[in-house]
């Protein structure tokens, strides 16, 4: 139950080559690369929409026009 060693890691590289093949394997490393590229620009947007609520507090209910008892709101349509 000790360390693997170097040659523990070249026989299970060469099973996965082997299984995977070489393509399947670059395809695997560059889809990951582009979804945690993704995932910083989606976290990054994120903090931006956050930041700028906190900044703007009272522009979060445009359109609302409120009365005593009564809300109105304005209605779009779908084009």
């Amino acid at each position: 139950m000790g360390s693997f060693s170097i040659w523990h890691w070249l026989i299970v590289l060469v099973v996965v080559m082997l299984i995977f093949g070489t393509k399947k394997l670059r395809n695997i490393g560059s889809d990951l690369g582009g979804a945690v590229k993704g995932f910083k620009e989606g976290m990054k947007d994120a903090n931006a929409e956050a930041d700028a609520a906190k900044a703007a507090p009272a522009n979060i209910e445009q359109g609302v026009r409120k009365t005593a008892d009564t809300i109105d709101v304005e209605s779009k349509e779908k084009s």
